[in-house]
């Protein structure tokens, strides 16, 4: 449960982010699949500037917690997708 919540904490940044990311390419009638794959692009570019830059250290948390990277990012994106999936399909009807 510890973990779960350490992952949402990691993830209440982005939330924005998703949403605005859904809203915006959702807006220029792209079908919802190309955007959870457009999303899974992303998460994978996240996953790799957090490995490469200083933001590394902001991991050591995670991994104390025994969170893999891997494990972060891939909760993170299954997350985003309970998220996205109700949104897009709502904004969808009013778009």
């Amino acid at each position: 449960m510890q973990q779960l919540l350490s992952i949402l904490f990691f993830y209440r940044p982005l939330v924005l982010w998703s949403l605005g990311i859904n809203t915006t390419l959702l807006f220029f009638k792209i079908e919802p699949v190309i955007i959870l794959i457009v999303k899974v692009f992303l998460v994978f570019f996240l996953w790799y500037i957090t490995n490469e830059t200083t933001a590394k250290r902001k991991l050591t948390f995670y991994k104390n917690l025994g969170i893999s990277t891997f494990k972060l990012f891939s909760i993170l994106y299954l997350i985003d997708l309970f998220l996205s999936i109700p949104f897009l399909l709502i904004l969808r009807e009013f778009i």
